[in-house]
């Protein structure tokens, strides 16, 4: 499989305290298999999979003090190149790079509001088997209250195009890889904005959804399985969706997509939907005095 073009989401793992109860609940929400736990710097690490697909990794903490919560890893051919911009353009580095063998090369940082996000520069491991699909990753926003800032930071080191949804109810920004003709066909992810509405103490962050078949079974799911539904199931132009909360209190958000909408968009949930999360996300924010993903 070849590596995710520049700039693209390539990868997720969620941080968890219990690993065996975070592949209980992953493993009957989304049908997840697991592979061998390793210990990739002296912590549990396990890879997810979906149809034998590699789809994400869920990782030990090794600080209680560290948060619960999901990361998105976007690609890039130099992450040290990557790391230097990331600081020049006002951001932060959480991880220096480093090699995990000959699988590639991490890095964490945080954006200038403090939205956390890791880069991969893949060697033999490229990322994602599958996505797009039900049981997998299929898009990422980053929630922010500096978004003239933010918006500069990911234009600056990522090289994305941006395109504003016209709907002067939801300020959420689409982002396009460089390279492509920017709107929601080429759409990768995007910006939302965290109003008022939401809980002052809420830091900015990302939020990764990931496709069901039903989104309201899953809902159902979550919580008999022991976690939280943040934001109740919903009916958007592209579909039907949610945020949940994992038994050990990572955010993330389901949706299942219209069969009209999957067919125009196999690679993920058009920019309408995540408008519409934005929306919802706002208008529940008192509900979600949490940190999420």
């Amino acid at each position: 499989m070849a590596a995710f073009a520049e700039s693209t989401p390539c990868w997720v793992d969620v941080s968890l305290p219990d690993l065996e109860a975070g592949k209980r609940f992953y493993g009957e929400l989304f049908g997840w298999t697991f592979g061998g736990s390793g210990d990739r710097e002296s912590g549990q690490y396990t890879e997810a999979f979906s149809d034998g697909k590699r789809v994400a990794g869920l990782v030990a903490k090794k600080d209680g003090r560290m948060p619960t919560v999901w990361g998105i890893y976007f690609a890039t051919a130099d992450a040290v190149a990557l790391c230097r911009r990331i600081t020049e353009a006002g951001g932060r580095l959480v991880r220096d790079p480093v090699a995990i063998g000959r699988n590639g090369i991490v890095a964490q940082a945080a954006d200038p509001d403090g939205a956390v996000f890791g880069v991969w520069q893949a060697g033999e491991d490229p990322g994602f088997e599958k996505k797009g699909l039900p049981g997998s990753f299929c898009w990422t926003e980053c929630y922010t209250r500096d978004k003239e800032r933010v918006d500069r930071f990911y234009e600056t080191v990522f090289g994305f195009r941006g395109t504003d949804l016209p709907s002067p109810s939801v300020d959420f920004r689409m982002w396009s890889p460089a390279g492509t003709e920017p709107g929601e066909a080429t759409a990768i992810g995007g910006r939302s904005v965290i109003t008022d509405a939401f809980p002052v103490e809420l830091p900015s962050h990302f939020l990764s959804y990931f496709s069901v078949f039903d989104c309201d079974a899953t809902a159902a799911l979550a919580v008999r399985l022991g976690g939280r539904v943040s934001a109740p199931p919903f009916d958007i132009p592209h579909g039907r969706m949610a945020v949940l909360l994992d038994n050990q209190g990572a955010s993330f958000a389901v949706l299942s997509e219209s069969a009209a909408s999957a067919a125009a968009s196999a690679a993920g949930p058009a920019a309408s939907a995540a408008s519409a999360a934005s929306a919802d996300a706002a208008e529940s924010g008192p509900e979600r005095g949490r940190k999420p993903a």
